[in-house]
């Protein structure tokens, strides 16, 4: 029958549980959502009780399909969202609190303070990361100063402290393992990227005591083993992990230095493959790590940007101006018209992200005239969805002094063949569309099957990945120039 893989690939509003034959064969895959939490206006909450429910759900489920007996399960691998932190009871595995998610902005104030303080430049220095409650360190802070009865648990030893990864591996290894891999551990503002290790100048800033903090381990390596989960055997390696875009930036097989990955969602998430270089971005982008393989592997880094709005956009066409009736409408509409007529729109409907960074930059709308119709303003908010995806990458360019590779696209809205277009034409490289679009499962099943020696190598991945279209650039440099001239002009008049 042959060997497997099982994904677990746990997001922010559900998890995703999958099994990969050998080979690299996407064989099924199940989809539990789990409720947010909201108890405070920008607050969000998980409760990692319900996580793990989801997780035991989706597995029960995948064994149904018998496509694979579960001896045949040859590792697990873990991808995850990144940055919600959370801590739990080394004794019982309870969660002693609910786990503070990503999105989540309660630690707004005391990241105010340490930027009155003069600490940014330092953070940036050590962790590649601006200084935001987006990162992990401060919803620790908060978690170790708002969590009932702490410090009796603190002075027994019996807290630990995790993203989501730690906690399912912690679970699923019987609380035999408290590890992180290099990727989750560059997302917490805790980590040295140089040596990847805990930093203890960042500890003391952020009051975490070191003996909570989880182990530091590779991306791919038998890191631990099942014990005690209902429907596996003892004993299958746990041998893969990452945060869900590094995950897609291997799962897109993006394994040489200038390689990159664009994820259309909610937002778009681009990563750009460096190397072994730790690389400074000078272009208001961040540096992160991207993996690691084996022990005796050299961390690859990455730089990464992200544009708060992306798929947002159109949901924004659908709801708030709702000039479409579902988002797959915006293709055929935005394709009725031969451009934007002029129209600029600048999606910066919750600020901007890289490499602007203007949290208080708002959306505009440009260029109207008694001939604009929703045709105009659809292919407007597409050619904006693709311009400031453009903007990350020429920045990264910029940074790496390297011309990048192919554009590799994944995430829902890369099945908009228009969108493609227009993100090649204005971007002037080419677009390659995989066959396998769920990658960040992809990735944490390629990372296992490298760290069992289901895959020898990467060229052993390479091998099997497919792509299933290419999108060629069809604009003059000209035509690009002058696009782009137009593009930053209504961006400089949102930036005032």
């Amino acid at each position: 029958m042959g060997a497997f893989i099982l994904a677990i690939d746990q997001g922010t509003t559900g998890t995703t549980v999958a099994l990969m034959d050998d080979r690299g064969e996407l064989r099924a895959s199940v989809t539990t959502e789990f409720p947010q939490y909201y108890p405070q206006p920008g607050w969000v909450e998980h409760d990692v009780g319900e996580i793990w429910q989801t997780v035991l759900r989706g597995i029960r489920a995948i064994l149904r399909k018998k496509l694979c007996r579960p001896a045949d399960i040859a590792a697990i691998g873990i991808t995850n969202q990144r940055e919600t932190a959370l801590l739990w009871d080394r004794k019982n595995g309870e969660a002693l609190n609910r786990a503070v998610v990503w999105q989540c902005r309660r630690t707004t104030g005391f990241c105010e303070t340490l930027k009155a303080a003069g600490h940014e430049k330092m953070i940036r220095r050590k962790t590649g990361l601006v200084l935001d409650p987006y990162f992990s360190a401060a919803k620790f802070r908060w978690l170790l100063q708002n969590t009932p009865r702490i410090k009796a648990r603190l002075a027994a030893g019996r807290v630990a402290a995790g993203t989501i990864d730690s906690y399912l591996i912690w679970q699923l290894s019987g609380g035999a393992a408290h590890v992180t891999d290099i990727s989750n551990a560059s997302r917490t503002s805790l980590m040295n990227l140089s040596r990847c290790s805990w930093d203890r100048e960042l500890m003391a800033l952020f009051e975490i005591p070191e003996g909570i903090l989880p182990d530091i381990v590779p991306s791919s390596a038998i890191l631990a083993h099942t014990t005690g989960i209902p429907g596996l055997p003892d004993g299958i390696p746990i041998a893969g992990v990452a945060g869900d875009q590094q995950a897609a930036l291997f799962g897109q097989a993006c394994f040489s230095t200038g390689d990159a990955k664009c994820t259309f969602g909610t937002g778009s998430f681009i990563l750009m493959n460096t190397g072994s270089e730790l690389l400074q971005s000078r272009s208001g982008l961040l540096t992160t790590a991207a993996w690691q393989l084996g022990e005796k592997g050299k961390p690859v880094y990455a730089l990464e940007g992200g544009a708060f709005v992306c798929g947002a956009a159109v949901q924004w066409l659908r709801d708030g101006l709702q000039i479409i009736k579902t988002a797959a409408d915006v293709e055929a509409l935005a394709a009725s018209v031969a451009d934007s007529g002029g129209v600029e729109f600048v999606p910066a409907l919750t600020g901007l992200g890289a490499p602007h960074w203007a949290p208080d930059a708002r959306g505009t709308l440009s260029g109207l005239t008694r001939g604009t119709g929703r045709g105009h303003i659809a292919r407007a908010t597409l050619e904006a969805m693709a311009l400031q995806n453009a903007d990350i990458l020429f920045a990264m360019e910029s940074d790496l002094d390297k011309r990048m590779r192919p554009l590799r696209v994944d995430g829902g809205a890369a099945a908009n063949d228009l969108l493609m277009q227009i993100q090649a034409n204005v971007l002037g490289r080419k677009l390659i569309r995989p066959r396998v679009i769920e990658t960040t499962v992809a990735g944490a099943c390629y990372l296992a099957g490298l760290g069992v020696g289901l895959w020898q190598k990467q060229s052993d991945i390479r091998a099997i990945w497919q792509a299933s279209q290419e999108f060629t650039v069809a604009m003059s440099p000209a035509a690009r120039r002058q696009r782009q001239a137009s593009w930053q002009a209504a961006l400089a008049r949102t930036l005032l």
